[in-house]
């Protein structure tokens, strides 16, 4: 790589490739993409040419062991407008980012006299350099991930300072020379150790954004109530037991994060106020005993970290966190066991068969199991899950489920959610039983225990929605649950092409006893969207009865006395179920129900094998979620063609299938993600399930078409089956899912061009190298891509492809590490197949990108191709072609 691109991926000219900077782009320096981006700032300051004073912008990883001495060169970017010395571009074996080796800066930074953007953050400073505190025009600091335990008071002197991170760090105390800072405007906080907060923060009278959420707060000082400006005050995950009424009071305020707290008691304006959040917290119970010592130190427990090849791990009576692979873990409280006690863990892929979810579930997470199961601790344990960010949706909540061995069922746990990164969220509850874990969305649930005085229970999705238990409806207290899935007209008109059909949202109820109420319950509905009590026809109103599955649907409108107000309906019932309100002037409304309801289950996919057109061999196989099925297929008809799709099918979010050729048909070449000959897909509602293959036939198409099929399979692929029974094998345990027919058709070419035609794929097989330095086959290259993994990125700039070029291939096949590393190698290997030096580019890339396992790998492929070239034409009649071809024979089979 000659030089380097600005972060928008436009590259740099001819004639700045030829100038005496060519890492420079315009104003920018950005040298953090590069493992050796260090060396190469080096080599620019060398040569002080007038460039330099040109550079506003630079950009350094931290991570980089020569970081320490570059930093003393900084002052001669005499115009920096922004710095960012960052950590974090490197992960350790657990997905942490490993910080940075900076734990000072040289005072002459402070010389930077236009610096207005500084970037410290994921580094190991422990207090914070006095040169900063000099930069007069800074107005952003970011110092989050560090090891900071006290702030200088001269942090009041950066008085242009309007946004400052200081999260993730080890700070116990504010100095009061933060509320000196008038212009803040975002400040956070987050993660840290504080017990107490300054009364001068309330002179931070532009704060717009104040997040403290995850520290040791008890109580705020009162001055935080006149910061008039703020819009968002995060305090979520602290120790309060008190707050001000006059926080409600914030005129701008929008959100009011007070989640996971201690507090008992609340003062009624902030329980009014509508941007307050208030789960998780203690409210109306009775006060607890005071922690005891060995309690009080639980925040300083022991670390314990385990390794993926390590299946277990120990706990003893003093507790610990555990922190196991893929984002989960645990926390142990001091006298959570008695004795050292194993437990045994595993990461396990959704499957149908420990999964259990709703129709409208959506899994988040993978399944932890832990061992032993049924296990009782004297203090409950916290579970803590990562998941992919979720938009938060005012219908659906995050819990954990897990699986009761005793009771047979699954359950959802009293869950936490919280934001752990940009694109990540963590799940938390805490258990006294070990079992399986996963994160779930689900719909809004409403409970409420019905005593044998009676109750009423309101939707919290719908207002309009309410059950009435009257006294007497039960004698033992039972829980009732209730969820609502709300159906809008439109989506109504879309399902069933009736623009005359509405209907009330879905009603679910659930209960802990089996028994019948012993008084009838009064429920009530809101009328359909448009109807009233005014104008609707009785002969067009439904009452849907649904059974516990909601398989069917029955008209119960002649078994019940329908009392109609002017916006509700209001019956009476003894035993729950799921209930919809219909009107429409269809007869078969049951019939009707059940199709719009299998529409809105959220799991029914269709399977998809489309053509290229202009290359049959060109195969397209799709995964698509039934609403999405029309607008796929629409938009690839221009491409490919291909059978229709598939009969509705029902996945878990997250479940493994594969794809596999049938009746003559195999794919071309060994893949990362083939096993044995099937592709593996892993299916999300909300991400692409898509991949193209190129499939071949040892048939003989000069004679005729060749005719096979694709076969989509849950799990392996059953053995022996005849191929009549492919017509035959349904049900939706089954491991068969779907089969769609492919058709190679007849090869129209002269018998000369038949026989390079039988071997020449779409996608052609792609040798690097010469018989005398050596080969690299198509299929070392799948291998080699294979064991690249995350550092696809550094590897390709390396090999000189550009970083907008990186981006495009990252974002084509985003949802796909394999798919991403594959495509990039393979664009680099046709674009340099005839270079003599190809192989030691790529040998040379690798090892600059710290792959030295793969570099020395492909050096012993291609010193035993070597071998057989010498030996190949050392023998009698061999010619230098042929000799050839056994080396890239030699070189596929190694």
């Amino acid at each position: 790589m000659e030089h380097l691109l600005d972060p928008q991926g436009e590259g740099t000219s001819t004639e700045e490739r030829a100038s005496p900077t060519p890492h420079i782009a315009g104003n920018r320096l950005i040298l953090d993409v590069y493992p050796d981006g260090c060396k190469r700032f080096l080599q620019v300051t060398e040569k002080q040419t007038s460039d330099l004073a040109e550079v506003t912008i630079l950009r350094l990883s931290s991570n980089d062991a020569m970081i320490t001495s570059v930093v003393t060169d900084l002052p001669v970017f005499s115009h920096l407008t922004s710095l960012v010395l960052k950590g974090g571009h490197l992960r350790d074996d657990y997905g942490r980012c490993q910080k940075g080796l900076l734990t000072t800066l040289p005072p002459d930074i402070s010389k930077l006299s236009l610096l207005s953007h500084l970037d410290l953050s994921f580094n190991r400073f422990a207090e914070l350099p006095s040169c900063v505190t000099a930069l007069p025009l800074l107005t952003t600091l970011h110092l989050g991930h560090n090891q900071l335990r006290t702030l200088p008071d001269d942090i009041g002197e950066l008085k242009s300072l309007t946004e400052l991170a200081l999260m993730s760090n080890q700070l116990t105390a504010l100095p009061a020379g933060i509320g000196q800072l008038k212009n803040l405007k975002k400040v956070d906080l987050s993660e840290n150790r504080l017990a107490s907060l300054p009364e001068e923060v309330g002179n931070l009278q532009q704060c717009i954004d104040l997040e403290l959420s995850g520290n040791n707060l008890a109580n705020l000082p009162e001055t935080v109530c006149n910061m008039m400006s703020l819009q968002q005050l995060y305090l979520h995950s602290n120790a309060l037991v008190a707050v001000s009424a006059g926080l409600a009071s914030l005129s701008n305020l929008s959100r009011l994060d007070l989640r996971n707290n201690r507090l008992r008691s609340v003062p009624i304006e902030i329980l009014e106020c509508s941007c307050a959040c208030l789960q998780g917290n203690p409210i109306g119970e009775p006060e607890l005993p005071p922690l005891s010592e060995d309690e009080s130190q639980s925040v300083d427990l022991k670390e314990l970290y385990v390794k993926a090849e390590d299946k277990s791990f120990c706990v003893t009576p003093n507790g610990c966190w555990v922190f196991l692979p893929h984002g989960f873990h645990l926390c142990f409280p001091p006298g959570s066991v008695s004795t050292t006690t194993r437990i045994y863990y595993q990461i396990l892929l959704p499957d149908q068969q420990h999964v259990r979810l709703g129709h409208h579930d959506v899994l988040l997470s993978s399944t932890l199991e832990l061992q032993p199961h049924g296990i009782q601790f004297l203090r409950d344990v916290e579970i803590n899950i990562s998941f992919a960010f979720l938009k938060p949706m005012p219908k659906r909540e995050v819990v954990i489920r897990t699986f009761g061995d005793c009771s047979g069922t699954w359950t959802d746990l009293n869950t936490t959610t919280k934001e752990k990164s940009l694109h990540e969220m963590l799940a938390s509850c805490k258990t006294c039983h070990f079992s399986w874990f996963l994160v779930v969305s689900r719909l809004v649930e409403d409970c409420c225990e019905v005593p044998k005085e009676g109750e009423l229970l309101f939707s919290c999705v719908d207002q309009n929605i309410r059950v009435e238990f009257p006294p007497g409806a039960t004698l033992e207290t039972r829980t009732v649950r209730m969820q609502v899935l709300p159906v809008s007209k439109k989506m109504l008109e879309k399902i069933t092409g009736d623009s005359e059909s509405s209907a009330s949202p879905l009603l679910c109820l659930s209960q802990s006893s089996a028994g019948n109420f012993l008084n009838p319950v009064k429920i009530q509905l809101p009328l359909p969207l448009g109807v009233t009590g005014d104008n609707l026809i009785r002969s067009r109103l439904f009452l849907l009865h649904g059974d516990s599955r909601a398989q069917t649907w029955t008209d119960i409108t002649n078994q019940v006395v329908l009392q109609i107000t002017h916006i509700y309906a209001q019956f009476q019932v003894d035993h729950f179920s799921w209930y919809w309100l219909w009107y429409t002037t269809k007869s078969y409304v049951g019939e009707l129900a059940k199709n719009v309801y299998q529409r809105l289950r959220m799991y029914q996919v269709n399977f998809v094998a489309l053509q290229r057109k202009r290359d049959p061999e060109q195969v397209l196989l799709q995964c698509v979620p039934k609403n999405k099925v029309e607008t796929t297929v629409k938009r690839l008809q221009n491409r490919y063609k291909g059978p229709e799709p598939s009969d509705l099918v029902e996945l878990v979010e997250g479940e493994q299938f594969f794809a596999t050729f049938e009746q003559g048909l195999k794919l071309h070449s060994e893949r990362p993600d083939c096993v044995d000959g099937r592709i593996c897909f892993v299916f999300y509602s909300r991400m692409k399930n898509m991949k193209e293959v190129y499939v071949m036939s040892s048939a003989d198409r000069m004679e005729k078409d060749v005719k096979g099929q694709v076969s989509f399979y849950r799990g392996s692929v059953p053995e022996g089956l005849p191929e009549e029974a492919t017509k035959h094998r349904k049900g939706s345990r089954s491991d068969w899912m779907a089969t769609l027919p492919i058709k190679l058709p007849r090869m129209k070419c002269t018998n000369g061009e038949y026989e390079k035609q039988k071997n020449d794929h779409s996608l052609p097989p792609l040798n690097i190298g010469n018989p005398e330095m050596g080969y690299l086959t198509e299929t070392n290259l799948l291998g080699i891509a294979g064991r690249i993994g995350p550092d696809w990125m550094n590897v390709g700039i390396n090999l000189g492809l550009t970083y907008n070029e990186l981006e495009c291939i990252r974002l084509d096949k985003c949802n796909n590490i394999d798919q991403v590393v594959l495509n990039m190698i393979f664009v680099w290997a046709r674009r340099n197949s005839k270079q003599p030096d190809c192989l030691q580019k790529l040998i040379e890339a690798l090892r600059n990108s710290k792959r030295n396992d793969i570099a020395d790998h492909i050096e012993d492929v291609i010193t035993l191709g070597k071998e057989i070239y010498t030996r190949s034409i050392r023998r009698v009649g061999l010619d230098q072609g042929n000799s050839s071809e056994d080396s890239a024979i030699a070189m596929s089979q190694s």
